[in-house]
């Protein structure tokens, strides 16, 4: 009887530890295990933003997503090795390339 009380908090702690959701990774979601590198994308800065460059500049810094950022628009900051960011001025003008 003493030994029913511990058996069901082990059967209990293993199915609430099964539901524990994985961390997402680059190899887990088809990507590839490496990361976004501004760097590449450098030369694109001073550059006119459009859908085209924004795709050119992705595939250059190797990032699997990419975003242009216009002043005060409403964006996430959560973190994202494999999101590359144009950011630009009012005339999309391209100021900053980043990661994240």
């Amino acid at each position: 009887m003493n030994l029913v009380r511990p058996a069901a908090l082990i059967a209990c702690s293993s199915i609430l530890i099964g539901c524990q959701p994985s961390p997402i990774t680059p190899l887990a979601t088809g990507g590839s295990a490496s990361q976004c590198d501004a760097s590449l994308a450098q030369t694109f800065v001073g550059e006119q933003a459009s859908p085209e460059l924004l795709d050119q500049a992705r595939r250059k810094s190797r990032a699997a997503t990419a975003r242009i950022v216009r002043p005060g628009e409403v964006v996430t900051l959560e973190y994202n090795a494999q999101r590359l960011t144009l950011t630009t001025d009012e005339s999309l003008k391209i100021q900053r390339i980043s990661c994240g």
